[in-house]
């Protein structure tokens, strides 16, 4: 299937969480958002999806708001709970994004040592 996308022109990144008791690693959540930066930075399109789109793929969609605009977990699964009400990020998914937090919100340091919010 992957290569009949990429016939096409679609470009695949599959990144595999058991369905709805699983967590994604913090590697992966970090190659899904730099994935979709490099598409964006080419002023393309990235769509992220799971099987049912309630969980797996909200977490992934909430790591990228998370580097991006520096929000807390919170924040982010708050704004996409606004725009899609259905999604269920579970308590160990959360876990996982706040841990992606900790890392991207070190990273957002500038070098007065301030946080940068945008």
């Amino acid at each position: 299937m992957a290569q009949e996308w990429k016939k096409v022109g679609v470009e695949q990144l599959r990144l595999s969480t058991v369905d709805m008791i699983g967590v994604p690693t913090l590697a992966n959540l970090q190659k899904g958002v730099q994935f979709v930066l490099k598409y964006q930075s080419l002023g393309q399109c990235v769509y992220v999806h799971c099987k049912a789109g309630r969980s797996r793929s909200a977490t992934m969609v909430a790591a990228y708001l998370i580097q991006v605009h520096n929000w807390s977990p919170e924040e982010a699964v708050r704004f996409i709970t606004n725009i899609r009400s259905h999604i269920h990020v579970r308590p160990g998914q959360l876990e996982v994004l706040k841990e992606f937090y900790k890392i991207t919100a070190g990273a957002a340091k500038d070098e007065t040592g301030h946080t940068s919010k945008t």
